[in-house]
């Protein structure tokens, strides 16, 4: 659900929220449980023998590689951006980590952006290039880019990402103090 920036339909007229989602994200999670449940058969259906080391290597493996591929992968099927009078939220996967919360009072600007790619960020997830910034990239696609008064950039992918960069824009306005008097 969108709250929408002029209030219409939104119980929380001053709250933009919006999210992308990357649903081949899934698939790997699959893989994950794949990987997870293998492991768990292994140890249970397995005769453990007397040179059992390898086995172990294998339960061992197979249950942290399915955890690894299984959390990393779920904490980026999806990103969340809440914008409201104060700040940005933006949350990645179903518990909401990893979180950043930027204060509009550390934003310069917002730029909408056409196209994202997680090729041009090393993958998806939360990314950080020395020449780039940092970013959460769950899809390709549209995305934003916040500016930093600290000379920092942020990216995020989100859907109908023009409203959220117009929302931000007028929030910004509303927050400059006035300094022609």
């Amino acid at each position: 659900m969108r709250d929408h920036p002029h209030g219409a339909h939104a119980p929380h007229p001053d709250v933009w929220t919006g999210r992308a989602t990357n649903r081949v994200q899934w698939l790997l999670a699959l893989v994950g449980a794949a990987c997870l449940a293998l492991g768990i058969q292994l140890a249970v259906d397995s005769a453990w023998t007397s040179s059992s080391a390898p086995l172990v290597m294998s339960v061992v493996g197979c249950i942290l590689a399915g955890m690894l591929v299984l959390f990393g992968t779920l904490a980026f099927v999806h990103v969340a951006l809440r914008v409201d009078q104060e700040c940005l939220e933006v949350r990645c996967g179903h518990i909401g980590v990893p979180r950043r919360t930027i204060p509009l009072s550390h934003v310069a600007g917002a730029d909408f952006v056409a196209h994202v790619t997680p090729r041009h960020w090393g993958g998806w997830g939360y990314r950080w290039l020395p020449d780039k910034g940092t970013a959460v990239v769950v899809r390709q696609g549209e995305g934003l880019v916040l500016r930093l008064w600290d000379g920092h950039t942020f990216t995020i992918t989100v859907d109908d990402a023009e409203a959220a960069v117009r929302v931000i824009r007028d929030r910004l306005r509303s927050t400059t103090p006035d300094t022609a008097h």
